[in-house]
């Protein structure tokens, strides 16, 4: 696939797709601007080869056109500070005015549109919408992974009108640790599956029994998975709609020789509560009147004795309720066991990065991905629209 590092930049426009869908607070300040500073290698290669950057995004998600608290104006200081250039702005992606700016715009040079969902034409992947933001580069660059899943004009669309296109940096290293990871992955290879509902992830488990030597399942998936094995749960979160499908997981993982692991032991409570009664209940065994909300210390055990006997481990979704206090111990433990063990670790999925962030550990993981929905459907085995459209062949 070809890169940035594909193309010299010198005297050339590149039109460059960023996920600046960063958090604001009341007063309309950056809280977390990873997502800005995930796109920086991209936009300062191209600066420094001499090229000028024109930048569009998205942010929140507008309803009826223009919205002040979904301006990326708000975004400009930060953004200044970070690439050190001045940012021209234009209060309008597809106008005659910005594009004449985007036309004049000088080497070395930084030019933002405003917030491409401002237009509904953007949503629907209109292609007349497209071809006016393909006036703005001479070449596309999608650096917008967490986009990648979407059929919009400015991530699928918009490429159909430039010869010169290609993969920001953040892009290509999501891309290629997929494809890694899905197609090559060095075993034994562990996939830890977690987060509420097993319907959410259905497809993934799927797709991983064609890759994965091992799944452990925790997080309240699990307890339709106990009830398939003919367990008890008490009050716990269940799908009963879904314990027939979670058999025949069961029964195909057994098939292919992937083994799935479920928590030993529950942390259960009597109501769901931070300050709730708690007792260990061994697994299946979720008395009335009780739920579980987080694995055991047997379950921690087992779990972590798989990964550390694994080279590969992929973990999307957390192992109970980690925002509570009270019921995030096993969710942290398996975050400290990827980041003491010698292998490769990726972090996918919104609650399971955030879960790293939360114990002090992103750091000492492999590849931590920048995006939830379009992680999960990689994860699925399904083509993104924003990678597809970049695909040379």
């Amino acid at each position: 696939m070809k890169t940035v590092d594909s193309y010299d930049f010198e005297g050339k426009r590149a039109l460059v797709r960023v996920d600046f869908n960063v958090p604001l607070n009341d007063a309309l300040e950056i809280t977390d601007d990873s997502r800005i500073t995930a796109a920086l290698p991209t936009i300062k290669k191209i600066l420094s080869d001499g090229g000028s950057v024109v930048l569009m995004s998205h942010l929140g998600r507008p309803k009826n056109g223009p919205e002040n608290k979904y301006s990326l104006k708000h975004l400009i200081s930060h953004l200044e500070k970070l690439t050190g250039a001045y940012i021209e702005f234009s209060n309008d992606c597809i106008s005659s005015n910005a594009i004449q700016k985007s036309n004049n715009l000088a080497p070395n040079t930084i030019h933002l549109l405003e917030n491409i969902r401002f237009h509904y034409q953007e949503t629907e992947g209109d292609k007349s919408f497209a071809k006016k933001l393909a006036q703005h580069g001479d070449i596309y660059v999608n650096d917008a992974f967490g986009s990648a899943h979407r059929a919009h004009a400015s991530t699928a669309i918009v490429a159909q009108y430039f010869d010169d296109k290609c993969f920001g940096y953040l892009m290509a290293k999501e891309v290629a640790n997929a494809k890694k990871l899905m197609s090559n992955p060095e075993r034994p290879f562990t996939a830890i599956v977690g987060g509420a509902k097993v319907s959410d992830k259905i497809l993934i488990i799927e797709n991983l029994l064609n890759i994965a030597d091992h799944i452990i399942i925790g997080g309240g998936m699990a307890y339709t998975f106990s009830v398939a094995r003919g367990g008890t749960i008490g009050d716990s979160l269940f799908e009963a709609d879904r314990v027939e499908k979670c058999a025949e997981i069961l029964a195909k993982a057994t098939e292919k020789g992937v083994h799935i692991h479920l928590p030993a032991d529950n942390v259960c409570a009597d109501s769901f509560s931070n300050d709730a009664n708690q007792q260990l209940c061994a697994s299946g065994e979720i008395p009335d009147g009780w739920m579980g909300l987080d694995i055991g210390e047997k379950a921690i055990a087992a779990f972590s004795d798989v990964l550390l006997n694994s080279k590969t481990i992929l973990w999307n979704g957390p192992m109970g309720v980690f925002e509570m206090d009270a019921f995030a111990k096993g969710t942290f433990a398996i975050a400290d066991t990827l980041a003491n063990l010698n292998g490769i670790t990726i972090i996918g999925g919104g609650d399971s990065v955030a879960a790293v962030e939360k114990a002090g550990l992103a750091d000492k993981m492999s590849h931590i991905s920048t995006g939830g929905g379009a992680s999960l459907e990689l994860l699925e085995g399904k083509v993104l629209p924003g990678v597809a459209a970049l695909d040379d062949k």
